[in-house]
């Protein structure tokens, strides 16, 4: 009789072990199809409400650093007709901020503007209702996801890109991200200061999807290091707006120079 329960025990306790292990590895694969958060920032060193904005979203991306939580600050260039220069300015990035303004029915537009994922937008120095807003992103469920394996050669980069899930009628946008910078501003709303900005985008380039996998071959800035920069790409309906996926690329070790 001692016997039976003896091997009885070992069979509970064995039955235990894989059902743990089933339960940890279920949580693995929930982890790993958790949310994110792209934060999408217009911002200029003109306008005088657009600091706080800034120095929010570099707390932000120091907390999140290792989540999926994406920081892009788009410099537009409507700022600089009101007496400063923006050195990072594009108008690449108001046309895209127009775009948004569409898909959102958000019109005008203004800074400091914060979109998340395609899908809502903030104002960008409100720093609870911009917390919120990366929570609620963070809680919804993955349905792309992105892989980006990039090779520097000189003043070249190649990334090589692996999508899973939907990408039907969506584009692969691959940002050239600075990671901190400071302005010495001499004139305009912010005369006088010290500005510091982070995840300013250098350039962004867009490609159509069409296959799960492909290499995409990008011109580099000549300060362009894997130290003070990154590379962050995303997924986004070109006919919605809307972000399905999104991922920091990963170098490769000897293409770190």
């Amino acid at each position: 009789m001692k016997k039976i329960k003896l091997i009885s025990s070992l069979f509970i306790a064995l039955f235990l072990l894989i059902a743990i292990d089933s339960f940890s590895q279920n949580i693995k694969n929930t982890n790993s199809q958790k949310g994110f958060a792209l934060l999408e920032l217009y911002t200029s060193e003109g306008c005088s409400s657009c600091p706080p904005a800034d120095e929010l979203m570099g707390r932000i991306q120091n907390e999140y650093k290792d989540d999926n939580v994406y920081v892009l600050a788009y410099h537009v260039d409507y700022w600089d007709r009101q007496g400063w220069k923006d050195i990072f300015s594009n108008a690449d990035y108001a046309k895209r901020q127009y775009d948004y303004a569409k898909f959102l029915g958000k019109e005008p537009i203004y800074t400091p503007q914060l979109i998340i994922n395609g899908r809502a937008d903030y104002i960008a120095s409100q720093e609870t209702l911009v917390r919120n807003g990366i929570k609620s992103a963070l809680s919804k469920p993955v349905t792309t996801n992105l892989s980006l394996e990039a090779k520097q050669a000189n003043n070249k980069l190649n990334v090589n890109y692996s999508i899973e899930g939907t990408f039907k009628n969506s584009n692969l946008l691959i940002a050239i991200v600075q990671k901190t910078a400071k302005s010495n501003v001499k004139r305009g709303e912010n005369a006088n200061r010290i500005l510091s900005h982070y995840q300013i985008v250098y350039h962004l380039y867009s490609v159509a999807l069409k296959d799960k996998k492909g290499t995409v071959f990008i011109h580099l800035p000549k300060s362009f290091n894997a130290k003070d920069f990154e590379v962050i790409g995303i997924v986004q309906d070109k006919n919605k707006g809307t972000i399905s996926g999104a991922a920091r690329a990963i170098f490769q070790s000897s293409s770190i120079l």
